[in-house]
């Protein structure tokens, strides 16, 4: 059974800073890139950041700068570091997994709030 766990949301004042963590288990984990998307409310799913295994990523522009993506394949976990934080940021943070090869292969975490507001 597959399960994506994430940590580590909750409520921070603009300009502060978050770490989420996603733990992985039930996958050969590091045959998946790993990503972390973002969900407003009335907006759609947003990809915010992703990693491959190859240690290569890609953010979306709204975060480049601020938000760092990583993984430790020792400990199948992916993290999202979230520096210099807005209000614009607040979503429900979701971890995805897809297969680096058959991509239909792809999960999804519960989803952990992050709220940006003073």
């Amino acid at each position: 059974q597959v399960q994506l766990v994430e940590s580590g949301g909750g409520l921070v004042q603009p300009g502060g800073s978050l770490r989420l963590s996603c733990a992985a288990s039930g996958i050969a984990f590091s045959t998946y890139s790993m990503g972390w998307y973002r969900q407003a409310p009335g907006k759609q799913r947003e990809l915010v950041a992703e990693i491959f295994d190859g240690r290569s990523t890609n953010y979306a522009n709204s975060v480049k700068g601020r938000f760092t993506i990583s993984r430790d394949n020792a400990k199948n976990t992916v993290y999202l570091q979230m520096n210099s934080l807005k209000p614009e940021d607040t979503a429900v943070y979701y971890c995805n997994a897809r297969h680096i090869v058959v991509v239909s292969n792809m999960y999804w975490g519960q989803g952990t709030q992050v709220t940006v507001s003073s």
